[in-house]
């Protein structure tokens, strides 16, 4: 009896152990951003999701374990020619992610190797057809144009790639110092260029200045050459209404009016005489009453002929019939 109740006991706790082994083997959890391919002898039946799961034991067994999150490749640097022959240094970086597990388990081997070389590949390929300018003024359109192609060739492998960027680009020493002269002398001929254009400016403005005050300077000539005409006419309208009023005092036989009229000029012309900035001497009668006289003798000519007029107009006028 005794032995019976060994015998029991010790199959009961084999089977325990068994149960528990069972159940190790056939629950499988899964953590958060992984995914596991179960194989079932030896093929490839389904994929375990994060959490906890369920798989035959003995028969199913965890085939690859696949890192779901995005994850980042570093490109090493390497030697590119471009199309105009010029050799510059690259490197880069690639951003990508699983999206099927399967497919990156059992479509490539060492998928991570298999990226790098397409990506770097793709790199020379890409930046092989560009001239150097090209490749340091559209960094993004490179980026653009590697995405494409990497991202299409690695679709069959259940990969996704979302981003591919150059880091750096190093051109040659000698190749950096040129163009550093190439661009100084551009910005020595914008310079050049922008002082130019502002002498241009000045001498244009400078020129409408000169052009404005020529135009207000003749302005200027012909309103004082209008005023000089002005005065001069109402000069000699003076000059006319007085030689009309000395010419009626004659008329009316006042012999003052014909002396003022005379020493007026006289002295007028004496006046002139004084005012020559070249005549600095200039000598006077000795005998002013000679003047005078001269004055008075023109006078009294002018007396006789007015005398002479008034007989003249008061004389009778004959008629025919006394005559004969």
């Amino acid at each position: 009896m005794t032995n019976d109740l060994t015998a029991f006991s010790i199959f009961a706790i084999a089977v325990v152990v068994l149960a528990v082994i069972l159940v190790f083997m056939g629950v499988k959890s899964v953590p958060q951003g992984m995914e596991y391919t179960i194989e079932r002898f030896g093929r490839y039946v389904r994929t375990l999701r994060p959490g906890l799961n369920l798989i035959v034991p003995f028969i199913d067994r965890v085939g690859a374990q696949m890192n779901m999150m995005e994850s980042v490749l570093d490109v090493p640097s390497q030697e590119v020619i471009t199309r105009d022959n010029a050799v510059i240094q690259v490197d880069g970086v690639v951003f990508s992610q699983i999206l099927d597990a399967a497919k990156a388990a059992y479509e490539v081997r060492d998928m991570e190797r298999a990226t790098l070389n397409l990506t770097m590949t793709n790199i020379r390929t890409v930046m092989g057809s560009m001239d150097l300018d090209e490749l340091l003024s559209q960094r993004d359109q490179i980026n653009h144009r590697l995405l494409t192609v990497v991202d299409d060739a690695t679709a069959p492998w259940g990969l996704k790639v979302t981003r591919i960027e150059i880091k750096d680009i190093t051109p040659p020493a000698d190749l950096v110092a040129s163009m550093a002269g190439q661009m100084k002398a551009e910005r020595d001929k914008r310079a050049t260029i922008l002082v130019a254009e502002g002498e241009r400016q000045a001498e244009i403005l400078r020129a409408e200045g000169e052009k404005q005050g020529a135009i207000l300077s003749a302005e200027g000539r012909r309103e004082a050459a209008y005023r000089d005409a002005e005065a001069r006419e109402r000069e000699a309208e003076a000059e006319a209404k007085a030689t009309a009023m000395v010419s009626q005092a004659i008329a009316a036989g006042n012999v003052n009016a014909v002396n003022y009229f005379v020493a007026q000029r006289y002295i007028e012309a004496l006046g002139k005489f004084a005012d020559s900035p070249n005549q600095k001497t200039f000598f006077l009668p000795m005998d002013t009453a000679g003047v005078i006289g001269a004055v008075g003798g023109i006078a009294e000519i002018v007396r006789d002929s007015m005398a002479e007029a008034a007989q003249a107009r008061t004389a009778p006028v004959r008629r025919p019939s006394e005559t004969t």
